[in-house]
This record gives structure tokens, C-alpha cells and sequence, in this order.
């Protein structure tokens, strides 16, 4: 992962090496900002490269930003980008089409060499993650991917799961040994921007595995949202995605871990963090607060998991673990 922050160089110089090394270079774009602010300007981004796309998060203080037919022939792209809008709001124009606004929590696309500009709404600057999805690594081609002008996500229905997708993506960020779902994650939320373009069939090979994928997703958080709730079911976690059992467990038969086993491993993990985060706190306390039924079950598992007792792990001390 690479990180970069304003705090790193001197402040009169912290607007200026943001446009003209950080905006042009990484980003390809124009930032500009009104000279008797840049000494106050703050401006931080993430960039991780992972399952075939570069997902960057991105926070700084107000400021506009354009993508012009220059910026374009200077650092072209060829690739989607899908916008996870995280802070108070942003303004898209500039391009084909009609000016739009982003609201916090919303989604858009675009294709990277169409120009455009855009500002935050709000005072408190800019947020979002941008995925960038090279065409080069889809399955699908279609000359329509090279007009796609910046737009929101217009079907609701998709928005929880790209949301899903998004979040899982940044965890497996951190985690070395998931860069196989870090894949199927760049994909699926590729093709559900495709899907909502109307490029992608929804009842296609693609369209299908995008939105099981993240159908998946979406399974595996609920259940990390229910750990503590000892009747988590498949038929709880159904009514809530409102699919049926049977459809739920089909998702899982392509996973490498059935429902159960999800269940069983997402409260084990939970546990552990626990004990590392309150090491005084009972292990009785902690595996009642994690879903198990009973302390018995609770050694059971964990000690066929990791090969130790619960007390055991914590004994080990943090450094060991």
C-alpha cells in the first residue's frame, strides 16, 4: 500500500506539490484553489494495487478538479472507475450530459478518458474511494466502456452491494492471503457498474457471477453483524438479503466455507480479537458475546480450530499471536 499526506511537506508549499506532483502524476488531473488558502490545505490518499485494479480512499480539505482533454493525452487511462462517495457530497460537470451531484453514500462510474470536473458540496472537502479497473483486465469488451461519461448509480438495488463489495475489498487490502477475492471483488464491482450501464446482462455468465459474488458479500457481513445473536440462521440471514434458504446456500457452494463453517470461523475470529482487546475480560463473557451457545461449545471449537485453548492463545501474550 502506498500513503501519502500533506503533513509531509512544509504548509506553503503543501497545495502546490499536491497539484502538480500528486494530482498530475498519480491522478492525471487539474486541481486548482484559491491562493489565500493553500497555506491551510490538507490533502491525504491511499493507494493499493489488488486483484487487477488500483483502489485509492482519498480526504482533503475543498478544492476543484478537472480532467481536461490535456490531462486526458497526458496520463490517459483506459479504464473504469467506480466512486464510492463517502464525505458530504461532490458536483460532477463538464462532460456529455447533464451536471450532477453525489450524495454521501451513493455511487458512480465513468470511463477515465472522458473529461470532467468536479468540486465537494460541502465544506468538508472531498471523500471517496475510486476503484480503477483497467478494460484490459475485464472479460467483457465493448466499445460502449470508452463512453461511459461520469454518472450515478441509478438502481437502488445495487447499492448495498456494491457497498458489500467495497468494504470487503478494503479489508482484503490488508490480509495477504486474499488476493483471490480481491479478484472476484474487482470484477464483480466492474461488472455490476456494466450491469447498471446496461453493457452487462444481469441473467449473463458475467452478470450472474458479479451479482453472486456480491450477493456473497453481503451474506458475510450480516453474519459478522449478527455473530451475538445465538439463533443466526440461514433462513435469518435469507429474509434479510430477501432471497430464499435454498438460493443463500447456493452462494455459500461456491465460497470455500459452507454457512455453518462462515459462522462458526467468523465468531472464532471475533473472539480472538476480543481477547487481545480486553485481556482482562472473562472468557465466558467473550464467547457468550460472540453467539456460542455454551463455554463447552466454545473450547470445543476453538481448541479444534487452533489447536489450544482459549486461555491458552491469551497466555501466549500479544507479541506470539
Amino acid at each position: 500500500m502506498y500513503h501519502w499526506c500533506t503533513d509531509e511537506v512544509e504548509p506553503h508549499d503543501r497545495f502546490d506539490y499536491w497539484r502538480e506532483v500528486r494530482a498530475k502524476g498519480l491522478f492525471g488531473v487539474t486541481a486548482e484553489l484559491e491562493r489565500e488558502r493553500r497555506a491551510d490545505f490538507f490533502g491525504e490518499f491511499s493507494l493499493r494495487q489488488l486483484g487487477g485494479g488500483g483502489l485509492v480512499e482519498l480526504k482533503a480539505l475543498h478544492y476543484t478538479v478537472e480532467r481536461s482533454t490535456s490531462d486526458i493525452a497526458h496520463a490517459p487511462g483506459d479504464s473504469i472507475c467506480v466512486y464510492q462517495q463517502l464525505g458530504s457530497g461532490g458536483w460532477f460537470g463538464g462532460m456529455r450530459g447533464s451536471d450532477f451531484a453525489i450524495a454521501n453514500g451513493s455511487f458512480a462510474t465513468s470511463h477515465t478518458d472522458l473529461p470532467y470536473r468536479t468540486a465537494p458540496l460541502g465544506a468538508g472537502g472531498f471523500h471517496l474511494r475510486i476503484l480503477k479497473i483497467p478494460l484490459s483486465g475485464l472479460a467483457r469488451q465493448d466499445k460502449r466502456m470508452r463512453e461511459l461519461a461520469p454518472r450515478t448509480f441509478d438502481d437502488r438495488s445495487l447499492a448495498p452491494l456494491l457497498g458489500a463489495c467495497f468494504a470487503d475489498l478494503g479489508e482484503a487490502a490488508a490480509d495477504d492471503d486474499s488476493a483471490a477475492d480481491a479478484a472476484s471483488l474487482v470484477q464483480a464491482l466492474a461488472h455490476l457498474a456494466l450491469i447498471e450501464r446496461g453493457i452487462v446482462r444481469p441473467g449473463s455468465r458475467l452478470g450472474q457471477a458479479a451479482l453472486r459474488t456480491a450477493r456473497l458479500s453481503q451474506a458475510r457481513r450480516l453474519i459478522a453483524r449478527h455473530l451475538q445473536d445465538p439463533d443466526l440462521t440461514p433462513m435469518m440471514v435469507a429474509d434479510l438479503l430477501g432471497i430464499s434458504v435454498r438460493h443463500l446456500h447456493m452462494l455459500f457452494e461456491s465460497a470455500t466455507k459452507s454457512f455453518s463453517q462462515t459462522v462458526t470461523d467468523e465468531r472464532l475470529k471475533h473472539s480472538r480479537r476480543l481477547m487481545r482487546e480486553a485481556p482482562d475480560r472473562l472468557i465466558a463473557d467473550i464467547a457468550a458475546s460472540c453467539g456460542f451457545d455454551s463455554l463447552a461449545t466454545y473450547y470445543r471449537v476453538f481448541n479444534a480450530a487452533y489447536g489450544m485453548a482459549p486461555g491458552d492463545f491469551r497466555a501466549q501474550g500479544p507479541e506470539r499471536r
